[in-house]
């Protein structure tokens, strides 16, 4: 009689783990998936990833389905870095059922500064790097190619190792305050180019305040390229 209930005891606890098993292979399955696609919608080169599996009803005791398990999203949010909800059910004669909580950890090289950049400075590659973050824990944003960020202007002084986030950049400035520039100006057809002087720092399509040099008039002209300017004859 011992021997038999150790048999039984060992069979339930094989059915238990073999249930808890495909609940775990499903959400597996699912999440890879999601995952998967993300990636490629989003171009994501390298990434790796884990995941946090909590199950809200215990897996006890439940029967090893016979059917492939279902897999439905209860999460109002979508995206697969967020904490989803699955419900998990087998729809054979047993018919249980079991909500699951599941936080991917995402890992991808994402562009970080190798050095200092200064503020207003103009990105070049040799002033990046690529370093593998966890994703999900970047909520400012990020960008994984180096080519995303190259050319780009610094907002602000990033310091060396710093991850590289949308706040942080701007388009670059091609005109600097003092800097000597080509002011062309047109009008009915007709062009001409004078020397200037740019009275403050301006990106591509701002309008700053320029010193002709031959007539020292002060004007406002659009910045149309590095260290030029356009204007209207008036």
């Amino acid at each position: 009689m011992l021997f038999l209930f150790a048999v039984s005891t060992s069979a339930t606890a094989q059915v238990e783990a073999n249930a808890a098993s495909q609940i775990d292979q499903a959400v597996t399955v699912h999440m890879q998936q999601k995952l998967t696609e993300e990636a490629r919608r989003q171009s994501w080169q390298g990434q790796r990833h884990s995941l946090d599996i909590t199950l809200l009803n215990s897996a006890e005791r439940l029967p090893t389905c016979i059917q492939a398990l279902s897999v439905t999203v209860s999460s109002t949010d979508p995206s697969p870095l967020s904490r989803q909800r699955l419900d998990v059910s087998c729809a054979d004669a047993s018919g249980w059922n079991v909500t699951a909580l599941v936080q991917a950890n995402v890992f991808l090289p994402v562009v970080h500064a190798a050095r200092v950049i200064e503020r207003g400075q103009t990105i070049s590659g040799e002033q990046l790097q690529l370093q593998e973050v966890n994703i999900g824990k970047t909520p400012r944003g990020f960008y994984s190619s180096l080519d995303e960020v190259i050319g780009q202007g610094a907002k602000r002084r990033v310091r060396a190792g710093q991850l590289i986030a949308p706040n942080l950049l701007a388009a670059p400035l091609l005109i600097r305050r003092g800097q000597q520039v080509t002011i062309i100006a047109s009008q009915d057809g007709i062009s001409a180019s004078a020397t200037g002087e740019a009275l403050a720092n301006g990106r591509e399509g701002e309008v700053i305040r320029v010193r002709n040099l031959g007539s020292q008039k002060v004007i406002e002209a659009q910045v149309v390229e590095e260290g030029v300017v356009t204007s209207t004859f008036r």
